[in-house]
């Protein structure tokens, strides 16, 4: 302010003066001291000149035919960044249009906008403004367009909404806007489109009153918290194009009325409860293109009108739909996009479906599709993806395929389909995806392979294929998985297959492959599973398979293996080891030479070692087998003897140490890993001078094993019976189902960031877990620790992926999903390098789903200040409780604090956090030991963390989403925009959105 009255001061003193010169005019000046309140860091209002006499050639403004006046300002997209000043902008008289979007505009909406009386357009969105919505909006008496997308708008929607007068727009999308979707938004009957999608609305149903705006083109009311039924009045809307109700828990049938509309473009119901039937006369839709009722309950038969409509995009599948496909549907000419798995349809597919589409994606898996593949379905060449898997379809597949260069993913597997594959198939060059698995395909794979650049998953498993492994196998660089166990491959693997640097899956089990293994396996450093068992391959193992680091399950029995066992197998953490049935002879590796590997070596009688039966039937000779006789019963006499002399003391120690000194004998050790070790090694250091940790349930100690290894034991004490004896029962049965959580969950999983579970050990009144050890402890003891400073910016944003990696596993790829329950920074353990791994499944729950239901709990589970909103008044378990837990920990990361602290007084860390955002800004809630030139990077996941801990479980994204939104980070140049979806402006929908459903 004081630099612009400098300013005008000087053009009076110039204006007096006889050099006197133009000055930049009344509105230009106003312009100028809005860019005044701006940070620029890309210079876009470098036009911006005071030298000026008007702003109308400046960057953004637009005047009116006499080139005096300002009418318009679009600063979209420039980086610009600070407060929103209608108090300034508004003095521009005849200003109608501001549109900012895509900006950092920030603090709150003044109700000093009503000052702008000739606004038309307001485009304020993609921005961070925060406070409740202005109630003095609808006074602006020509507006017309109001989009607010994309801020922080927080508190209900205000009842002055329905008062405007003019307005044709009213976008308030991904906000977080609260109170229920209001009936009086029905008073705005000049409202063409309503978009209040993705906002954390109380539960609440679609007001009737919305059938009175009978203006209405669009209504977008996406992930709303709607339940309740689709009222019948929304069939009033007869200039409706656009409906879309999709995440919400909508319920009932889908109302007749809707068949009225006419004008309907497209319908988006997916992901609700909806039930019943398609309503009778949906022919009525003559505009429709775009069909999606995915994921709802809807039963009966696919509709014969359907396919009279000029449908692009038919989306159904995950219902119960009965009956076969209408053959009519084959003749519609418009349509892309048809998925329809996980129903109940049977019948042929139309013979000519594609014929006359431009089909892209084509999805029928998990149905009961029978009769043969339409030759058809690329005649149009545009097809992009067909999966097929898990029906009854028979026959070969179509040659016409095999010259479809479009086709990114085909998936066939799972039916009844036979002949040769054509040899277009095996070169198709765009297919990452090429699926065959459990059908009667016979020949063998063709030279032409060597086309398909892009494979990356080739799976041909249980099939019938012949012949050699071509050569030109070895040209596909980016393949990841090359599984053809069960099938009847002979010759030797080509020397070529070491050129696979990205291999991590190479599976021939049950084949007849010969030969020897080929030199430079060391190349294949990302194989993670090399299974060829039952084969006929012979020669040497060769010790360089010991160099892959990576390599977890190793299985070449049942072959002909000659020579020693590779020293170097004891380089590599195998969870599977079997090298038995073969030829193989010598000395075992020492480290190899235990009895938890005694099954890996069965059936190779030239193998000798210190295990009991390996060596039976050797000739040794007898004069050998003499003088070890003789030498044991020297040895025998001395123990006795030294026995006698140590005997007292033994009683001595035992006597003094009653309650550490438990019957071995009365041990069960249950292992879940190949162990080298016994559980004589970990009994016997279980001392307090190994405790390293302690808590209600027991005692953490530190083994250190004769490897050298380090192991980490939890000793839990008293199990049910004990609890009894002393009349704790609810206590000894928490106790005891905490230990059986832990051995339940952790028994089974293999992933890299999740703990590992070596073994368990349980007498009577005791119970021990055994887990690899972590040398930098707990995430939460070493963040809140005077040696917190140690975790730079990069090491946290490390562990922070590493342990939502961990978390995704158990929710997406765990049949049935796994709920943590307990997720929190000292349940997050860090190895040497700062690997992180989630610990900790005491109270663990598998996911028991009934229709869209999920299980509620005795007890809460949980921690202070991670426990979700929702989890301690409903007690009901899903993955959004472990969702909102991880956004804490994310939020401990980016600002250093505890989850609970004196300082916040009654709020936790979630709640401090909104609350000093929105007083003092970011630069109050990041960790200051942080580097700053980290700051963007440490935003973009402090949001992340924001999105997690939402108060609505439906706000918060999935695992899987948050896995991709992390990794995103590290690369992301740019802030993430919003898309079209099917003509539509969505914030939440991304082109790299991944495929609906498990079985796609």
């Amino acid at each position: 302010m004081r630099m612009l009255r400098l300013f005008l001061f000087l053009c009076i003193l110039f204006s007096m003066s006889p050099l006197s010169v133009m000055c930049l005019n009344q509105e230009g000046l106003y312009l100028y001291q809005f860019k005044l309140t701006l940070d620029d860091p890309d210079s876009r209002l470098s036009s911006w000149n005071s030298r000026d006499t008007t702003p109308c050639n400046w960057f953004g403004v637009t005047c009116d035919p006499t080139n005096t006046s300002v009418t318009n300002l679009d600063l979209s997209e420039t980086n610009i960044a600070g407060p929103f000043p209608p108090s300034i902008l508004c003095r521009l008289p005849n200003l109608t249009s501001i549109i900012l979007f895509n900006n950092s505009i920030n603090q709150t909406l003044s109700d000093h906008i009503t000052l702008c009386n000739n606004l038309v357009h307001l485009d304020l969105s993609q921005n961070l403004l925060t406070g409740p919505l202005p109630n003095t909006l609808p006074l602006l008496p020509n507006l017309k367009y109001l989009d607010l997308t994309g801020n922080n708008f927080s508190g209900p929607i205000p009842e002055s909404f329905g008062t405007f007068k003019k307005l044709e727009v009213m976008s308030l999308v991904s906000n977080l806007l609260e109170g229920t979707v209001p009936a009086y938004l029905g008073n705005v009957t000049t409202l063409k489109m309503l978009n209040l999608s993705y906002n954390p609305f109380f539960p609440g149903r679609i007001p009737p009153e919305l059938g009175n705006l009978t203006n209405l083109e669009v209504l977008w009311l996406t992930q709303c918290n709607l339940v309740g039924v689709i009222p019948d009045s929304l069939g009033n809307l007869k200039k409706l194009k656009d409906l879309d109700l999709a995440l919400n828990d909508l319920y009932g049938s889908i109302p007749s009325s809707l068949t009225e509309l006419t004008s309907l473009e497209q319908i988006e119901l997916y992901n609700n409860s909806l039930s019943g039937e398609l309503p009778r006369g949906m022919g009525n839709l003559t505009a429709l293109r775009l069909l999606d009722a995915s994921m709802n309950h809807l039963t009966g038969k696919i509709p014969e009108e359907l396919c009279s409509l000029p449908l692009e995009s038919l989306n159904l599948y995950e219902n119960r739909f009965e009956g076969e496909l209408p053959a009519s549907i084959a003749n519609s000419p418009n349509l892309y996009e048809l998925r329809l798995f996980g129903n109940r349809l049977t019948g042929k597919l139309p013979a000519n479906l594609g014929k006359h589409s431009p089909l892209r994606w084509l999805d029928v898996s998990s149905n009961q599709f029978w009769g043969r593949i339409p030759a058809t379905l690329c005649d149009l060449g545009v097809m992009e993806e067909i999966l097929m898997i898990y029906n009854l379809f028979d026959g070969d597949i179509p040659a016409s395929l095999g010259t479809c260069q479009s086709l990114t993913r085909v998936r066939l597997g799972y039916n009844r389909l036979t002949g040769e594959v054509p040899a277009g198939i095996w070169g198709l060059p765009h297919v990452y995806l090429l699926e065959l698995a459990e059908n009667s395909f016979s020949g063998s794979i063709a030279k032409t392979i060597a086309g398909a650049g892009n494979l990356s998953l080739l799976i041909l498993s249980k099939n019938n294929f012949t012949g050699t492994i071509p050569d030109e196998v070895g040209w596909l660089e980016n393949l990841v998985e090359f599984s053809g166990s069960d099938n009847m491959f002979s010759g030797s693997l080509p020397d070529s297959i070491v050129n696979l640097g990205q291999l991590g899956i190479l599976d021939f089990h049950n084949n007849r492959l010969s030969g020897e293994l080929p030199k430079g396996i060391r190349s294949l450093k990302k194989l993670n599973d090399l299974n060829l068992a039952n084969n006929e391959i012979g020669g040497k193992i060769p010790d360089e398979i010991g160099s892959l680091s990576v390599l977890n399950f190793l299985d070449l029995s049942r072959n002909q293996f000659t020579g020693k066992v590779p020293r170097g197998l004891q380089n590599l953490k195998l969870n599977q080891l079997n090298l038995s049935y073969n030829r193989l002879s010598g000395e075992l590796p020492p480290l190899l030479a235990k009895d938890v590997y005694k099954s890996s070596f069965l059936g190779n009688p030239g193998l000798c070692g210190d295990l009991k039966g390996l060596c039976d039937g050797r000739g040794e000779e007898k004069s050998a087998g003499y003088v070890w006789l003789f030498r044991a019963i020297f040895i025998v006499a001395t123990l006795v003897f030294l026995g006698g002399v140590v005997g007292f003391y033994f009683k001595y120690k035992n006597f003094k140490d009653a309650k550490r000194a438990i019957d071995k004998s009365k041990w069960t050790l249950m292992s879940f890993h190949k162990l080298g070790f016994g559980e004589d090694e970990i009994l016997n250091c279980l001392d307090e001078d190994n405790v390293i940790g302690s808590g209600s349930s027991g005692k953490v100690y530190k083994v250190v094993l004769s490897s050298g290894e380090a192991v980490a034991v939890k000793k839990i004490w008293g199990g049910v019976r004990k609890e009894i004896e002393s009349g704790d029962v609810e206590k000894g049965r928490v106790q005891d189902n905490a230990f059986d959580a832990e051995v339940g969950t952790l028994g089974k999983i293999r992933h890299k960031n999740i703990v590992k579970l070596w073994c368990c050990c349980t007498t009577r009144d005791c119970q021990l877990l055994v887990y690899e050890y972590m040398p930098n402890g707990s995430l939460g003891d070493l963040l809140h620790s005077s040696k917190g400073g140690l975790l730079d910016w990069p090491t946290r944003y490390k562990i922070a992926i590493d342990a939502a990696e961990g978390l995704s596993y158990l929710h997406h790829d765990c049949v049935p999903p796994i709920v943590h329950r307990d997720v929190k920074s000292n349940n997050i353990l860090l190895d040497g390098d700062f690997g992180a791994r989630v610990a900790d499944f005491g109270v663990a729950k598998v996911v028991e789903t009934t229709g869209k239901g999920t299980k509620s709990m005795s007890i809460i589970a949980g921690s202070c200040g991670y426990i979700a909103p929702e989890y301690a008044y409903t007690l009901r378990v899903n993955e959004k409780s472990d969702i909102y837990s991880f956004g804490v920990v994310i939020l401990e990361l980016v600002t250093g604090r505890r989850p609970v602290d004196p300082e916040f007084g009654e709020k936790d860390l979630v709640k401090w956090v909104c609350t000093t955002l929105d007083q003092k800004g970011v630069d109050h809630v990041l960790d200051s030991r942080l580097d700053s030139c980290f700051k963007e990077e440490i935003c973009k996941v402090f949001n992340i963390g924001l999105l997690c801990t939402s108060p609505l479980p439906i706000n918060r994204p999935s695992m899987r989403r948050v896995v991709k939104m992390l990794q995103e980070v590290g690369t992301e140049k740019n802030q993430t925009k919003p898309v079209k979806k099917d003509g539509k402006l969505s914030p939440y929908y991304y082109e790299d959105a991944s495929d609906h459903g498990s079985v796609a």
